[in-house]
């Protein structure tokens, strides 16, 4: 361990305590807790499923009394041939389960009554064993016993809690040590994502230890840089007509690039007005219907809620978020997902609000990081739904382009299994950026097939189809 100092030390020295301590016991107690998490069958599902799945805890801080939920489906069909990918959604304060898998790369979708679920014909699960987890303490169901946890979350300590929670579930879970691993997430998890990529590649440099055998990562509309991100959303905001010339004068004038995250009063003033001109819209897919409810004017105010979540695709529904409320809320749910029963005597939240307000450390910019992990070889994708005015493409772009990578394959279209374009790419060196065309914010809930054709290419490494591969194929 020689090299390690500070606090990489101290987290260094927790993992290797945990993993001595779970090898000095039963060599087959994994297979007992293996057992005690699996989840046999949920609420509402009137169909049989194919693959095992299981849900329940894994504690990442015994002093803090700190414990992360998670839920893991195992691959539709051999599942010992397949990687293991983790989705993390961002916020930061939103639940992966609520969104992630109930809305997006999961095999189950919750109905719209939110009484039960059906099964997502495009679930990740067909090409990946998939693992969502709740993201810091305090999101979802995941929970701390120490109340002040919930108000010191930030950056650090969630890649630090997600190294030991990784860590310790491999314990549990040891048929998928040194399996190719790969992160992917979308929206705050462009800070999660590479920042515990970061983590584990340095845990590895650190101790020898590869048992996380990571091969890369993708994040989708993702939070990067402040200045690219701040100065992308006005231009996409004008560009689409969203607001007037003297608008985007102004938000230029008086909102700091450098401040994407916490912006001045000034700023704020002029947000309202762009608020206000774009009308009653999902900033998360400026061409799709809103969720006519209470419960969706806040979020549809366009840039008021620049680090969030949220909402095309056959028989597209703007109101996902609101069933997922009402299903994660039944307590035969909980139960059958193994959820602490002291949790579940308060309402679980789509999104925390307390630890939004309350985030501590947030980067101004990870592209520091990307240079660091473009180094090790990783195979890094970034992808954008062209139609959120959140994190729009053009934020995207400026970020990938601030980078200074150099082209390796032009800037060309791809095209989906319909021989229709699904969006568009360029491949530099070191990253590969993908565009859907329709897509907002969550991409695989507004575009699923083009998203399942996007994660096959990414796992696969290879190029996003273009149309001679589709005739070759007929």
């Amino acid at each position: 361990m020689s090299g390690a100092s500070g606090p990489l030390a101290v987290l260094l020295l927790v993992l290797v305590a945990a993993v001595s301590a779970s090898s000095t016991g039963n060599g087959e107690s994994w297979r007992a807790e293996q057992e005690r998490d699996r989840v046999p069958r949920v609420p509402g599902q009137a169909f049989n499923a194919s693959f095992a799945h299981y849900a329940g805890y894994v504690t990442v801080s015994e002093e803090r009394g700190a414990a992360l939920f998670y839920w893991f489906f195992e691959a539709a069909h051999d599942p010992a041939s397949k990687p293991l990918v983790l989705w993390l959604n961002g916020g930061p304060g939103c639940s992966s389960i609520a969104f992630g898998l109930g809305e997006e790369v999961g095999p189950f979708h919750v109905n719209a009554d939110g009484k039960g679920v059906h099964m997502n014909p495009y679930s990740w699960n067909q090409v990946a064993n998939i693992l969502f987890i709740d993201s810091p303490v305090g999101v979802g169901y995941s929970y701390s016993n120490t109340s002040a946890d919930i108000l010191s979350n930030g950056d650090e300590r969630t890649a630090k809690d997600s190294l030991v929670f990784l860590t310790k579930w491999l314990e549990r879970f040891p048929q998928y040590k040194e399996r190719e691993f790969y992160l992917t997430g979308e929206s705050y998890a462009g800070h999660y994502v590479p920042q515990l990529a970061q983590a584990i590649k340095r845990h590895h440099e650190a101790t020898g230890d590869k048992t996380i055998n990571l091969k890369g990562y993708m994040v989708g509309n993702a939070l990067t840089d402040d200045f690219h991100d701040h100065y992308g959303i006005f231009q996409y905001m004008w560009t689409t007509g969203l607001i007037s010339d003297q608008t985007y004068k102004l938000l230029n004038i008086f909102c700091d690039f450098e401040s994407f995250v916490h912006s001045s009063p000034q700023c704020d003033k002029i947000l309202d007005i762009a608020s206000t001109e774009a009308g009653n819209i999902d900033s998360y897919s400026i061409f799709t219907p809103t969720c006519h409810s209470s419960f969706a004017s806040s979020r549809n105010k366009v840039v008021k809620r620049l680090r969030s979540v949220g909402k095309m695709g056959e028989q597209y529904d703007p109101c996902t978020e609101q069933h997922s409320i009402v299903y994660f809320n039944l307590h035969e749910v909980q139960k059958v997902l193994h959820v602490n029963p002291v949790i579940g005597k308060s309402k679980w939240e789509t999104c925390s609000e307390v630890i939004n307000t309350n985030w501590k450390d947030c980067e101004r910019s990870v592209l520091h990081i990307y240079h660091e992990l473009i180094q090790y070889g990783l195979r890094i994708w970034m992808f954008s739904g062209d139609t959120d005015a959140v994190i729009p493409v053009t934020s995207t772009r400026y970020s990938i382009d601030a980078l200074k990578l150099p082209t390796v394959i032009p800037w060309h279209a791809w095209y989906d299994d319909d021989g229709e374009v699904g969006g568009w790419t360029q491949g530099y060196k070191g990253l590969n950026f993908v565009t859907v065309r329709g897509a907002g914010h969550e991409v695989p809930l507004h575009r699923p097939k083009q998203a399942l054709t996007l994660i096959k290419s990414f796992l696969a490494g290879s190029p996003m189809p273009v149309l001679s591969d589709l005739r070759s194929d007929m």
